[in-house]
């Protein structure tokens, strides 16, 4: 009789597991249960149209770059990708004429190389000057502010630039640790010259910081000739490779004052000392992970630098000036005026054309995508409603291609409406 009661009570035991479990099993059931349906539209194929990018950027990617960056994803720690980047880095010192070691190519676009360079140089309540031609420059003083740093600018009006006697006025002035200058200010088209601003920079003890996003591998540029402390470009324009990478780099004297801050940069990201360790930049021999680094972007931007390697710098800086000089006659035939005066000031990667007068630019960009499949922008910032822009940078810069844009635009100055005022 007890055996009997026994096994009873484990039965008993046995059922109410069960019907827990079955509860727990139901409840976890009703909790997983999505709420949100799956989107429809990712259920169908992804279709991205081909057209002419002869905007100020992106520019359009070779096929021999896009299928770079179709290779195998590998660790971003793994000993080929290390190689990969040591080819990257060698490639940048080509492209930027420097002997610099802290060469890199940052994690990002343009403005994240921006970024970097104002967050490692720069401490809060140090005096800045900023060169205000054109959106570049309200970029850069922004990101400075938003650090703690006093800020100072020197403006002149969209398509002008600066003498070397204002820059020195205002470097005696404010005596800022750093200066920042946009080489190729692509909202206004102007190419700015650089000779003997790096010598006066270090007259006064600053560092010397340049944009080239827009110009670098368009046309002739020498960072150790020029005394430049810090160069930064990006992957999308001259380079034709898809943004997302920012090649950077760092003099002697710029490393200096960025080993020797009182305080930590503002940003972990972009912290110098753990991407000089991560590009095998800071002697160590061994690499500490700080971020997955974007492995299939390497490729491209390693592909995009043999090809530049391949062409040659100066038969890229002369293809780019002669395509432009062929741009801007065309335009000057049309009656169309280009914006940028001097022609030496002219930036040969983007080149700015005064918006006709009586018509809309928003009508023009729009109907010149519509009809020709080709993309050119209007203004940036300072030059919003002043210019259209168009970029013919790296494999986009040819005649054949400026003989498309110009046709483009005869016909939407035929087609789109024009004033009578």
């Amino acid at each position: 009789m007890a055996y009997l009661l026994y096994k009873s009570y484990l039965l008993l035991n046995l059922l109410r597991g069960f019907l827990c479990f079955s509860c727990a099993c139901h409840t976890a059931g009703n909790m997983s249960s999505v709420s949100i349906p799956p989107p429809k539209c990712l259920l169908k194929s992804l279709v991205v149209p081909y057209r002419h990018m002869f905007g100020p950027g992106p520019s359009n990617v070779p096929l021999r770059i896009l299928e770079a960056g179709a290779n195998p994803v590998i660790g971003h720690m793994h000993p080929e990708i290390f190689k990969i980047m040591s080819d990257i880095k060698s490639g940048i010192q080509y492209m930027f004429q420097t002997q610099n070691n802290m060469t890199l190519a940052v994690s990002g676009t343009g403005h994240s190389a921006m970024e970097c360079a104002i967050f490692n140089a720069v401490e809060p309540g140090e005096s800045v000057l900023t060169a205000v031609n054109g959106i570049w420059g309200e970029r850069a003083a922004e990101m400075t502010e938003r650090i703690g740093a006093r800020v100072n600018t020197i403006v002149t009006p969209p398509g002008g630039f600066f003498t070397n006697a204002e820059i020195e006025q205002a470097l005696s002035k404010h005596r800022p640790v750093l200066f920042f200058l946009a080489h190729g200010e692509s909202s206004t088209g102007v190419l700015h010259p650089l000779e003997g601003i790096g010598q006066l920079c270090h007259k006064y003890n600053c560092l010397f910081l340049v944009d080239s996003v827009a110009s670098c591998g368009g046309t002739p540029l020498y960072m150790d000739q020029l005394e430049i402390d810090i160069l930064y470009t990006g992957s999308q324009k001259v380079l034709n490779a898809p943004p997302g990478t920012a090649p950077i780099s760092f003099s002697e004297r710029a490393c200096q004052k960025i080993l020797n801050r009182r305080t930590k940069p503002v940003s972990f990201f972009l912290d110098l000392s753990w991407l000089a360790n991560y590009w095998g930049c800071d002697g160590k021999l061994s690499r500490v992970y700080h971020h997955t680094g974007p492995v299939t972007a390497f490729y491209s931007l390693r592909e995009s630098l043999a090809v530049l390697v391949e062409e040659g710098l100066q038969n890229s800086w002369e293809r780019h000036q002669e395509v432009a000089e062929y741009f801007h006659a065309g335009l000057e035939s049309m009656g169309l005026k280009l914006f940028v005066k001097p022609k030496e000031a002219r930036l040969p990667t983007v080149t700015t054309i005064v918006a006709p007068h009586g018509y809309d630019w928003k009508e023009i960009t729009a109907y010149i995508m519509k009809t020709h499949n080709l993309e050119i922008s209007g203004g940036l910032g300072p030059s919003v409603g002043l210019v259209l822009r168009v970029g013919l940078m790296g494999c986009n810069s040819s005649k054949a291609n400026v003989d498309m844009v110009l046709a483009a635009l005869k016909d939407a100055l035929k087609h789109c409406h024009k004033s009578k005022v």
